[in-house]
């Protein structure tokens, strides 16, 4: 079950934007999984792609298409990764490309592909090619939460945020899903990310928008520290609403970023609630590091650790695989300076034992579903990280052995 509260609020519909849903049978019968977005004219789209060396062929045919001009659909199918699958896997992903853009009159690269699901499977392409009338059938503009089921794999709750605000007479929207429970270390993007807002950006900076942001969200969190090779994060600006954003001086830019931020970070912290296996959600915060990267690097040494996972899964205060952690993730380190809290129980000063410190009070705070990891490596600098995670338990290892069953 997810941890914590994982209900979505409504999901808003974006001006400019359709999203149609069929079933195509990529893996199962009687299960929606091909979904289309129609995105208007005049839109502008930003990508990024996982950093994986085997990028899946959809992820290839992705940058491909986006170098070349802007996207006029997306289409995406769960079930089938069409990644490890060589050139025909490439050829498949054209095929569907093909197909739809045949039906909309649209040339083929306006036409991007995603794949989500098992790895080195032949695309069964000819279904999804099958199943584009039915999705096409039903574009509507309040079909997201459909779409956010229809891109699960493992997951067992939609992830999906809406955020709105009216800035001197403007309202702006912004809508967002996402999928992913394994394979979560994003590296440039998260397993399928989905994100658009009504306002005007111009390309260049909506790009620079999602590289920012994706650094700060989906690139913040980790279940098991694998890359997906199909990882691809989309931002759509439709343009429908307020003047040309083209700059960080334009007085509504900084409010519209946030908005972009909050549903990012949200769907992103969801994949970690929905993590494969998970009972617990684990923020660690790391401060006073010798720079931003000596945080991030200590963040992230213990949020993969399998040691410090499994602790919090049997809610074992054994405080000392942290700083095991913080040891060998490769930063500037003086343990004399370090301090580590679990929520508001110091369980480390300077480096060691701390006055008054009982086993109860630290099995107390592992108990609890939703706990923080602060760590203060104890250079004077303004320097934080938070990475998003959880703990490492039976179930994760069952749904993986089961996966292809």
């Amino acid at each position: 079950m997810p941890v914590g509260d994982v209900n979505l609020v409504p999901l808003l519909p974006i001006n400019g934007v359709r999203i149609g849903i069929a079933e195509a049978a990529v893996r199962y019968e009687n299960r929606r999984d091909l979904s289309i977005f129609e995105i208007s004219d005049k839109a502008n789209v930003a990508v990024v792609t996982t950093q994986n060396a085997f990028a899946a062929a959809p992820v290839q045919v992705v940058r491909s298409h986006i170098s070349k001009t802007m996207p006029c659909y997306l289409v995406i199918n769960t079930g089938n990764a069409n990644a490890a699958t060589g050139q025909e896997g490439i050829d498949r992903a054209v095929a569907v490309c093909q197909a739809l853009a045949n039906k909309t009159g649209v040339d083929m690269v306006e036409v991007l592909p995603y794949s989500t699901g098992v790895i080195g499977e032949r695309l069964p392409s000819e279904r999804i090619i099958a199943g584009l009338d039915a999705a096409l059938a039903d574009l509507k503009a309040d079909n997201w939460l459909n779409a956010a089921y229809a891109i699960m794999t493992t997951d067992t709750t939609p992830k999906g945020h809406s955020v709105q605000t009216t800035i001197d007479g403007t309202t702006y929207t912004v809508t967002g899903i996402s999928k992913g429970a394994g394979m979560i270390r994003p590296n440039m993007a998260t397993m399928l990310g989905f994100v658009a807002t009504d306002a005007n950006i111009s390309r260049p900076l909506l790009q620079r928008i999602l590289a920012t942001l994706t650094n700060q969200t989906f690139n913040r969190i980790t279940v098991d520290g694998d890359t997906s090779t199909n990882d691809c994060c989309t931002l759509i600006a439709t343009g429908k609403v307020g003047t040309l954003i083209d700059d960080e001086n334009h007085a509504h830019y900084q409010a519209v970023f946030e908005l972009i931020k909050e549903v990012m970070l949200k769907i992103a912290q969801l994949i970690v609630r929905d993590g494969e296996g998970a009972s617990k959600f684990i923020t660690v915060k790391v401060s006073g590091g010798q720079s931003l990267n000596d945080c991030t690097k200590v963040a992230y040494a213990v949020a993969h650790s399998p040691l410090v996972k499994t602790a919090f899964f049997a809610s074992d205060p054994n405080w000392g695989r942290i700083l095991a952690a913080v040891g060998y993730a490769g930063a500037s380190i003086d343990q004399a300076c370090v301090n580590v809290l679990l929520d508001e129980v110091v369980i480390c000063q300077r480096g060691g034992l701390v006055d008054g410190y009982t086993e109860s009070l630290g099995q107390a705070v592992m108990n609890r579903p939703e706990i923080t990891v602060s760590i203060d490596l104890g250079y004077d600098t303004a320097y934080v990280d938070t990475v998003y995670t959880c703990d490492l338990s039976h179930d994760y290892v069952s749904i993986n052995a089961d996966y292809r069953s």
